[in-house]
């Protein structure tokens, strides 16, 4: 097993980011550039890199909101985000598709969940597509419904955490 180890991002970070969500999201699913170099500049504590020697490999970005719309898209830019609400929205959990199936998605999920917890955060919210349901229902998140959302023009499912 490689050494990997965790840390918040700086805004350099931002185009390797990129380059592994368009290899992993289809379409518009995908973030743009500059909302990855939005969530680093705006909310780095929310922000966990996961990297080994020859660099990142996976990542988990989000922001915070007292009421939480997962449909709303203008939250993906960080709009209507309160770094103190207690309320943490996953916008991104993405492995380098080449570095998928070693547990990284898991490692960083297990260490993101962690930090929010020592933040005192209360919930965490995120959309998935069907096939990743049942994953996130293993690390312990609850299915809530079918999201309103279309976003990249594709079904969504909402899930949610308490801590």
């Amino acid at each position: 097993m490689s050494h990997t180890a965790f840390r918040q991002p700086v805004i350099q970070d931002a185009e390797r980011c990129y380059e592994i969500e368009i290899g992993a999201y289809e379409g518009d699913e995908a973030a743009t550039l500059e909302k990855i170099r939005t969530r680093i500049s705006q909310y780095p504590q929310g922000f966990l890199l996961l990297e080994d020697q020859a660099g990142i490999v996976g990542f988990i970005n989000s922001g915070c909101a007292h009421e939480v719309v997962m449909s709303d898209e203008a939250f993906k830019e960080l709009v209507g985000h309160d770094p103190a609400a207690p309320n943490v929205v996953i916008m991104s959990v993405v492995v380098d598709p080449a570095q998928q199936g070693k547990g990284h998605a898991r490692r960083l999920m297990d260490e993101f969940i962690a930090r929010m917890q020592a933040r005192g955060k209360r919930t965490i919210h995120l959309m998935c597509k069907e096939q990743h349901v049942e994953l996130y229902r293993k690390m312990g998140y609850q299915y809530v419904r079918p999201s309103p959302s279309e976003h990249g023009g594709m079904a969504w499912h909402e899930m949610v955490m308490a801590l």
